[in-house]
């Protein structure tokens, strides 16, 4: 793959060289199959003239893998945990997973949604919802909130009913015992921040409630929690009673992410039919990651809400501050980002900082433009030059306009999801690369540095998810040069909602034996 010295000198970036003069990829469609790969075998056999380790002796073989998909399976039994606001219940959550997990706060009021956990004890597997403090007489946003926890009794087959001793029992208990009664499911009662053994006898008047035995525990420090979650995993059913099959790694994972206020929660529930998280004008309504299953296109996806990315994450404090370190984790265990952007208001730094974290997992990317309703033939205009000017670096990823209001424009959303994925998922072939290679090295050579000219020797892709390429060369390739191979790859294989890597590792030949 040797080009002549015949390329301008000037040539630094990907726009310099320009397009090829001839398609690639309709040679590379006439090119058959056995031929590009007899092609990639020559060229793999001349790399040993030069020195490779054994990481680089791996990345020749051929690699290919596919996962399979998993079976549906009965789905296992739900165990709620609810509580007047600040009794403990997300710290007790995190207690029983063995790990910090919900985000907690020493305030009234941090959890919001339903959040489910897959969680195991004594060989026994069930989900964990945590659920947001419940009040009888809440307004405004705790009333959604006190709402989502009525939802998650009733789709759960047994009930954690948490209170705190130190209190006692007050109003707010007497009604959550009330609607605990009304909803007939089992209920395991703990009376939580049972820290000493003196408080032991506070725990023995919660008898009063008529609930059962209460459990006396430390969800801080783990005093009792193990008998109590005995009494719970006993009252639990095998397999859920409350839902359908569940399908184990079969729905593609989609993290909704994007600033505060943006509209994520609101285009979740619009897409699940339900409301399935609190949505209130306030920003930063959510806290924790929220996981629901929708039926889109015909099939189901896993859909994680997320909380808002503000400005500055380091310089936020307490439960915000953990729910943005969530968000990032929830994106790194997702398949593809749909990254939400306000289309009635100016892209702001926040937007593209936000764009560019996405785009540094290496996850699949659909931009969705939200608020489309709002917006007028002028903000339309202005829209597209902003897009143009300060998101030219994420082009290649699929625009969805849509309205989480009225969903308008929501079923637009899987294509763009299915587009991102196939080619997140891509693999070419070793023949038909080095195929591609050598015709756009043909075109246009690498220039001449120093009296130099370096070479494309051979290349391979590394992996998928993303795509990843390692050219080994005889020389050092130039930023620009590598973004011009970059960008003919996406305009001959597509790659459309993916990021992709371009690597190189420069090898020097053996000295030869005399």
């Amino acid at each position: 793959m040797t080009g002549t010295p015949e390329t301008p000198e000037h040539a630094h970036d990907d726009e310099t060289y320009g397009p090829a003069t001839d398609d690639v990829a309709e040679r590379l469609a006439a090119l058959g199959d056995d031929e590009a790969e007899q092609r990639a075998r020559v060229l793999r056999a001349g790399l040993e003239d030069y020195e490779l380790d054994d990481e680089d002796a791996a990345l020749l073989e051929d690699w290919s893998g596919a996962e399979e998909e998993a079976p549906a399976r009965r789905p296992a039994p739900v165990l709620a945990v609810v509580g007047r606001p600040n009794v403990g219940k997300s710290t007790l959550v995190n207690r029983i997973l063995g790990r910090r997990e919900a985000v907690v706060e020493d305030v009234p009021g941090v959890t919001r949604d339903r959040v489910s956990y897959r969680a195991t004890w004594n060989g026994r597997n069930f989900t964990l919802v945590d659920t947001g403090g419940w009040e009888y007489d809440a307004k405004g946003i705790n009333a959604r909130v006190a709402e989502q926890a009525e939802l998650a009794v009733e789709r759960a087959d047994a009930v954690l009913l948490v209170l705190d001793t130190t209190v006692g029992v007050t109003a707010a208990d007497e009604a959550i015992v009330k609607m605990l009664r009304r909803v007939k499911k089992p209920v395991v009662l703990v009376a939580n921040k049972v820290d000493s053994p003196a408080l032991e006898v506070e725990a023995t008047y919660l008898w009063s409630l008529g609930m059962g035995e209460p459990h006396p525990v430390s969800a801080l420090h783990g005093r009792g929690a193990a008998d109590a979650l005995d009494a719970a995993v006993a009252a639990l059913p095998e397999f859920s009673a409350v839902g359908g099959t569940e399908i184990t790694g079969g729905p593609r994972r989609v993290a909704l992410i994007g600033r505060p206020n943006v509209g994520k929660s609101s285009l979740l529930n619009r897409l699940a039919g339900t409301e399935r998280v609190v949505v209130d004008p306030l920003a930063g309504t959510t806290r924790d990651p929220v996981d629901e299953i929708v039926e889109l296109g015909g099939k189901p996806w896993r859909f994680i809400d997320t909380a808002g990315i503000r400005r500055r994450v380091h310089m936020q404090q307490g439960a915000d501050f953990y729910a943005s370190l969530r968000t990032q984790a929830a994106l790194e265990r997702a398949e593809v980002a749909v990254v939400l952007l306000a289309a009635d208001e100016v892209l702001s730094e926040q937007d593209v900082r936000i764009l560019q974290m996405a785009v540094d997992s290496g996850r699949a990317l659909v931009l969705a433009f939200n608020k489309w309703d709002l917006v007028d033939e002028d903000r339309r205009y202005y829209l597209e030059k902003e897009i143009d000017r300060d998101l030219a670096h994420v082009a290649w990823a699929p625009r969805v306009n849509v309205s989480a209001r009225t969903g308008w424009h929501k079923d637009k959303l899987v294509p763009a999801l299915e587009t991102a994925l196939e080619s997140w998922d891509t693999r070419i072939p070793t023949g038909r690369l080095n195929a591609f290679l050598g015709e756009i090295v043909a075109a246009h050579p690498h220039p001449v540095r120093g009296g130099k000219q370096p070479r494309i020797l051979f290349g391979t892709q590394a992996s998928s998810r993303p795509p990843k390429f390692v050219l080994f060369t005889s020389g050092f390739l130039e930023p620009g040069y590598r973004r011009f191979i970059t960008r003919r790859l996406r305009e001959t294989f597509g790659f459309r909602g993916t990021p992709i890597e371009v690597s190189m590792r420069v090898r020097e030949k053996r000295a030869r034996r005399r």
